[in-house]
């Protein structure tokens, strides 16, 4: 009976929430409305790429006339037809996918991110603990505007930036650390994805090293930002093994708000995910908060003997066995650089 309810978990990836003591009535208007706005965001998210090809195609049938060229000053330069103040002479450089580094240049933290070295955010700490030299020198600011001749280190090694962007799904076990690298010499989940890609490739977020589950690795800077960003609420379901059943009381405290040394908590869905056994739970979360999940429940005088998360950012580990990976589907890639599009970033 366990083993059916935890593959109903895999199989569900949207919320817990048809587990909650609601009514039918609500709980389906609840996934219709879902529906709707996913439905809404893919239909404006294809739309945009319709629209633009159709531009791009009347571009092509109806060309612009050719127009009189300015000359250009010795601190500007001509992009596109346009001119653009540099400090120096630049000319376009390309990036991870299909961004170019243009006349605007790049600061020096989305650099290191398309560089394949890490996230933005944690570039930014790289940089100022002294870490990055440019032509020699060290530059302690991440906003530092990367140009085409810069000659860019990090550690030491000369960083180029990443051509090929690549997204991979790892199914975590325990007793693997989610960093690139560790001075204990302790086992990392770079270890487990060695064969896929000579590319160097980071985690997206954190899963504690005895925290299993779904866990995604990619060099794509911009998609790392999104993923991390609070604002765009990216939602997690884990399942929580417990030393002893959850009472009723401390059930009902966690869904009404958790208040701990750092604010209060607020979940988006709880579940027992047996009756008979009421140690097993599944939560629905989307706080990037550091052991969230584990300190909602230590708080409360529990001890959490297992944590898998089932699901992140409407992706499974379903079909990927544990310490297995996979490479992600175009339409996957698609789905993740669309969501939540309505978000602030």
């Amino acid at each position: 009976m366990f083993l059916i309810l935890v593959s109903l978990f895999l199989l569900l990836p949207l919320s817990f929430s048809y587990l909650c003591k609601k009514k039918n009535s609500a709980i389906k208007e609840e996934f219709r409305q879902e529906k709707k706005k996913v439905k809404k965001e893919r239909a404006a998210y294809f739309n945009k790429i319709k629209e633009e090809k159709r531009q791009l195609a009347s571009e092509k049938r109806n060309p612009k006339p050719a127009t009189a060229i300015q000359p250009v000053k010795s601190n500007e330069t001509l992009i596109n037809g346009k001119k653009t103040f540099t400090p120096n002479k630049t000319t376009a450089k390309k990036s991870a996918g299909t961004e170019k580094i243009t006349g605007a240049l790049m600061p020096l933290n989305k650099y290191l991110a398309h560089c394949g070295v890490c996230s933005r955010r944690d570039a930014i700490t790289q940089i100022k603990e002294g870490k990055v030299k440019v032509n020699g020198a060290v530059i302690s600011e991440p906003g530092y505007k990367v140009q085409e001749s810069d000659d860019v280190n990090f550690n030491g090694k000369k960083l180029f930036v990443t051509k090929n962007l690549v997204y991979i799904l790892l199914n975590k076990p325990k007793d693997y650390i989610t960093t690139t690298d560790d001075p204990q010499g302790r086992k990392t989940v770079l270890q487990l994805i060695k064969a896929a890609t000579a590319e160097r490739v980071y985690p997206i977020g954190r899963l504690d090293r005895n925290t299993s589950g779904v866990l995604l690795l990619t060099n794509d800077g911009d998609l790392t930002q999104k993923l991390s960003h609070p604002s765009y609420e990216i939602k997690k379901i884990y399942e929580v093994k417990l030393d002893k059943p959850l009472t009723k009381s401390d059930f009902d405290k966690i869904v009404k708000g958790i208040k701990l040394e750092d604010g209060i908590i607020n979940i988006d869905s709880l579940a027992y995910a047996d009756a008979k056994d009421k140690s097993v739970i599944g939560i629905e979360i989307h706080s990037g908060r550091n052991r969230i999940v584990r300190r909602i429940f230590e708080s409360l005088g529990y001890d959490v003997k297992g944590l898998d998360r089932v699901m992140y950012a409407n992706l499974t580990k379903k079909n990927v066995d544990r310490s297995k990976w996979r490479f992600l589907s175009e339409k996957e890639i698609r789905l993740l650089k669309y969501m939540n599009a309505s978000k602030n970033k």
